[in-house]
């Protein structure tokens, strides 16, 4: 059993932060359970762009408000806390925070805690140890 609090993982390698977002990772690849759990926080008037190529990510948002577009069809979708999203065909999308946002999201296969967002919005597919 692992039980894990988010104010023991604050500040740890576990807590990663990128320009318009931060992600404590609660969850990770080295776990072995097969998936990864984050807690993540979208920045006030911050626009993210993202494309999980290599992963498929459950957001279910539990803060704050905002917009989902997806990139490929057009479609915009407002966000709030009691929203999901499931990016289960690799979809290109963008998150615009109206207000600081906080949302629970699940990867699979599992994040090794050490991804961050490359130019193009895509999160490596690393092995545990942190290898490509």
């Amino acid at each position: 059993m692992i039980v894990r609090s988010l104010d023991g993982i604050t500040g740890t390698e576990r807590d990663v932060e990128g320009d318009t977002w931060r992600s404590r990772r609660m969850v990770l690849a080295r776990e072995g359970v097969g998936f990864s759990l984050h807690d993540t926080v979208l920045y006030a008037g911050s626009e993210t762009r993202m494309w999980y190529a290599h992963h498929i990510e459950a957001v279910y948002w539990i803060e704050g408000h905002g917009e989902l577009l997806n990139e490929e069809t057009g479609e915009k979708h407002q966000l709030s806390p009691g929203t999901m999203y499931l990016l289960d065909g690799h979809e290109h999308h963008t998150v615009r925070a109206v207000t600081t946002m906080r949302a629970v999201c699940v990867f699979n296969p599992p994040c090794t805690g050490r991804e961050v967002h490359d130019e193009n919005g895509v999160y490596p597919l690393l092995t545990p140890d942190g290898t490509p």
